[in-house]
Order: structure tokens, then sequence, then C-alpha cells
């Protein structure tokens, strides 16, 4: 059974930054990020909605710009659960929320960068300007995706991440971790 993929690999008109797919997000975070359609699904809906069953999946064939940042978001989303299930405590939602977003912001590698964990499969940007926009966009998508793992893991009301989502925080997705933790 193949991996699941990103419907949005044929969006139109989408700016790639070496080859990694730059796609519209309905945000609250400031960025360089394009907007997208708030009735319609964005990278960021869908990373969650593929997270637990593509995290089964060791092998992943990429078939376009947002499979590669469908791959960056999903093993975002493994170190974010990663970083709450280490805490010493059960973290609440207002310390998860804020441990995340820190998470979020903190300096991370990107394509091209020595000790980014999949150079083999990304092409780095081609100038400096590139490289400081896709920092940026990838900052703005993970607060943005951090934001919306708290809601989902915090959604039953009971102040204690969701057991069925907590349940993924060891499978790494392709064995691979960005190593963000």
């Amino acid at each position: 059974m193949p991996a699941y993929h990103s419907s949005l690999n044929e969006y139109p008109d989408t700016r790639t930054v070496g080859n990694l797919g730059v796609l519209p997000i309905k945000t609250k975070f400031r960025g360089p990020a394009p907007l997208a359609d708030p009735n319609e699904a964005d990278i960021i809906d869908e990373t969650l909605d593929l997270f637990r069953a593509n995290s089964l999946f060791r092998n992943f064939e990429i078939k376009g710009p947002a499979d590669r940042l469908l791959i960056v978001l999903i093993l975002f989303v493994s170190d974010c659960l990663a970083k709450i299930g280490t805490s010493r405590t059960t973290l609440n939602q207002i310390d998860a929320n804020k441990s995340l977003n820190t998470l979020a912001v903190d300096n991370f590698p990107i394509p091209g960068d020595a000790n980014f964990a999949l150079n083999a499969h990304y092409a780095p940007p081609a100038s400096r300007a590139d490289a400081d926009y896709l920092r940026g966009y990838l900052t703005q998508v993970r607060q943005e995706l951090a934001a919306r793992l708290i809601e989902k893991l915090y959604a039953d009301g009971t102040g204690k991440p969701s057991k069925w989502w907590m349940s993924f925080q060891k499978r790494r997705f392709m064995n691979r971790s960005l190593g963000t933790q």
C-alpha cells in the first residue's frame, strides 16, 4: 500500500525555492507565506489529516513540490509530539503551546544546510535571499502547524493531550527526524 500524497502537488503557480513548494496557508502569524482561501484545506490541514497514516510508512515516493513540504511538516509534527511526550510532567494546553511555539521559532536547518536531515532529497535555495525567504516561510508554517496541532491534541477539553495522537510520539516517518527537539 503506498503512502498518501499531497493533493496540492498540482496547485497552479506554486513558487518553489530549491525544489520545496511554497504553498498558501491560512494563518494568523506574520510572515512571507501567501494567504489561502479560508474555505479550502491548506497544506497544514493536509499534514494533520495525513500524519497518522503516513507515519506508518518507511518509504515515500515524492511526486511534487507539495510532497516535499508535506514530508518536512510531518517530521515537524513528530518532533512536536516527542517534545510534549518527553516533558517531565504532563503539559497542559498553555504550557504545550509555549513549548511548541518555542520549538517552531528556534533556529532550524533548511535544505542546503549541512545538518539538514534530508539533503539528499532536497535542492538548496539558489541564493541567500531565497534561503532567507524559505527560512521565514518555514518558520511561519511551523508556528501555524504547532498552533493547530495544539487545538487537535487538546480538543477533548480534559487539559491533557489526546492519547490517540500521543501514541505516535515514538513513530518516525521514513525512520527520520528533523532533530529539532
